[in-house]
């Protein structure tokens, strides 16, 4: 399995912390989870998500012109249903990693 197919599974809550942070635009995120190490996300692979995210009211949208002037953006923010989400998401992440990490560390909870 590629890493690109296992980040498809967690690249949502991994924009919900992102836009969780402050309100941000596409191209920003896709900088921002190059910083974290993502460098596999492509800009072309978050705006289907992020389309899904906002139709499931998990985040809001408002077109801004950038500060340094050019076209307006659409700045993404996350609503109260997405902070929730991204709760379920990190305990669910804790959940997965922490037995995941026990398995290749080869530690059975018993």
């Amino acid at each position: 399995m590629s890493s690109s197919q296992m980040l498809k599974g967690i690249l949502e809550g991994c924009l919900l912390a992102i836009i969780g942070k402050g309100e941000t635009y596409g191209y920003e995120m896709i900088e921002k989870l190059n910083g974290y190490g993502f460098s596999m996300v492509k800009e072309g692979s978050i705006y289907p998500l992020l389309l899904r995210m906002k139709k499931e009211g998990l985040v809001t949208t408002t077109k801004k012109k950038h500060p340094s002037g050019g076209p307006q953006r659409k700045y993404y923010a996350i609503t109260e249903e997405g902070r929730h989400e991204l709760e379920a998401f990190k305990n669910r992440w804790k959940s997965i990693s922490g037995g995941v990490e026990n398995l290749l560390e080869g530690e059975e909870r018993l």
